[in-house]
């Protein structure tokens, strides 16, 4: 397991680096005719779509879909959304117009009855070498309902489930989180569902990438939710926002979706689940980002002796096995790098004794990007001591531990096999996220020329900000992905975009 953690004084320097290309080994771009020349000029190429029909293309997901970017769904990053790309090169082969239900400004915020409801974009502030959040009041209100239809049909923060439900955009619902604010804005009534404003339009070509959420969020949280694959739960209504849906729950949904498509679609890519904790937002922060001088060391561990002498007494009465002890014994060195402290419900419940479930972090925890705005603070101003990490444990939230991995990879992987059986019985194409993904946490990908993306934060040119979505370079990369799956599925010859003329970085 990869952890990379740069300290942020490097970050633009190493931007402005990763940033330079060899020109003469870019990507094909489609071919413009030079409007000034009147001589003939050359002949362009003659685009086909093979046996797909891209009239009327619709795209059909969650934020990864809409365009999510930083943290927030603003205009730029909707611009620059992998279907909006792609709608670009269908139209080199007779796809017809692609509606987008952009918001009305760059801030990404949402407001509901003029009070703010989610969060502004980030940007990296080259004078602090910081991700900020950008200053400013959205204009973009949820209440004020577009008239559509609208061919991109991401709703950020959907899950499989969520685009069957029939009211999810009712905007007397978001107060109470009864519905979801970005489907709310462009719901055709109040009782619509997600899939029936996308059969409205009778879409010829589609694009699916829906499921990620499904675990995703489950992730983010640091494994607080349930995971209904372990609880048996087959209900949708009574999941939690960080849970796990279950994989039987999550494949009749699916299969649902593909059989109402395929009534009117002559093709369609469906894009399968990348393994989420190879994304930033779990490979950045390092376990062990303590540094402590041997006198204070000494100090912190003998706070914690009756917690260790508590551990001893629980291994004599065989209440846990010495492995355990070893396991939750906290001890600071007196060096630069001490693992954190934090919660681990999955350990054997002390509290019989007094004890609570606490031991260090190992490299196999994933600490949340989060967490790095809380190891070193106060959970207390007053007390000096109360500093979380060493005085006071993270808690679960922030950290995902190898058990909740597991349960994280299970479900992964029984979605993306439910997505390819289903691909192959529909006969549609199946775009690898997964496997792409994993190549540019692996090894990195080169883009053309000597640019090549990774999933480092900040530097890498492949993620946004949040750590989570894609950056405009890394949505273009996801469009020449699925291009190359239209083009062999569908017989298609549609050119690739370059992705080194979309940024990676959105700095200020």
């Amino acid at each position: 397991m990869k952890i990379r953690y740069i300290p942020y004084f490097l970050l633009i320097l190493l931007a402005i680096g990763t940033a330079c290309t060899d020109d003469d080994n870019v990507l094909a771009t489609p071919y413009i005719p030079d409007r000034g020349n009147p001589g003939p000029g050359p002949t362009p190429p003659n685009y086909t779509s093979g046996s797909a029909d891209f009239s009327t293309y619709v795209a059909i997901g969650n934020s990864l879909t809409a365009g999510y970017a930083d943290g927030a769904l603003y205009m730029d990053g909707q611009e620059n959304s992998f279907p909006n790309i792609l709608a670009g090169q269908f139209a080199l082969a007779g796809g017809g117009a692609f509606e987008q239900p952009l918001v009305n400004d760059n801030l990404g915020g949402l407001l509901l009855g003029g009070n703010q409801i989610t969060n502004n974009r980030l940007f990296f502030d080259v004078t602090s070498q910081l991700p900020m959040v950008v200053n400013g009041t959205p204009t973009t209100e949820v209440s004020q309902v577009l008239s559509g239809p609208f061919n991109n049909m991401g709703i950020p923060g959907a899950k499989s489930f969520h685009l069957l439900a029939n009211g999810y955009g009712n905007v007397a619902g978001v107060a109470n989180g009864l519905a979801n604010p970005f489907f709310a804005r462009i719901a055709s009534s109040p009782n619509a569902s997600v899939l029936e404003d996308v059969l409205a339009q009778n879409p010829t070509f589609f694009t699916l990438w829906i499921g990620s959420n499904d675990v995703l969020s489950y992730a983010t949280s640091g494994g607080a939710g349930e995971d209904h694959n372990v609880t048996g739960n087959l209900d949708p209504a009574t999941y939690g926002g960080s849970d796990i849906t279950n994989s039987t729950v999550f494949a009749q949904v699916y299969g649902g979706i593909l059989t109402a498509l395929s009534q009117s679609a002559s093709g369609g890519v469906v894009v399968n689940i990348p393994n989420v904790t190879d994304a930033p937002f779990f490979t950045t922060v390092p376990y062990n980002p303590i540094p402590l001088d041997a006198g204070t060391a000494a100090f912190v561990n003998n706070a914690y002796t009756d917690y260790n002498n508590g551990l001893l007494l629980a291994e004599g009465g065989t209440l846990i096995s010495s492995e355990e002890r070893a396991l939750r014994t906290i001890n600071f060195q007196g060096i630069p790098n001490n693992a954190v402290v934090i919660v681990d419900e999955d350990l054997t419940d002390l509290s019989g004794l007094g004890l609570p479930s606490l031991r260090q972090a190992t490299e196999e925890d994933l600490l949340v990007l989060t967490s790095r705005t809380v190891i070193g603070t106060l959970a207390d101003p007053n007390n000096p001591t109360s500093v979380y990490g060493v005085g006071v444990a993270l808690q679960d939230e922030l950290v995902l531990t190898p058990q909740e991995q597991t349960a994280v990879v299970n479900a992964t992987t029984a979605f993306n096999g439910t997505i390819a059986t289903l691909a192959s019985q529909f006969n549609y194409g199946l775009f690898d996220a997964n496997a792409l993904l994993n190549q540019i946490a692996t090894n990195g990908l080169n883009i053309g020329g000597n640019a090549v993306i990774t999933d480092d934060y900040v530097t890498g040119g492949a993620f946004s900000l949040d750590g989570i979505h894609p950056s405009p370079r890394g949505y273009a990369v996801t469009a020449n992905a699925i291009l190359e799956v239209v083009n062999t599925t569908y017989g298609a010859n549609l050119p690739m975009v370059n992705p080194i003329e979309y940024t990676g970085l959105n700095v200020q």
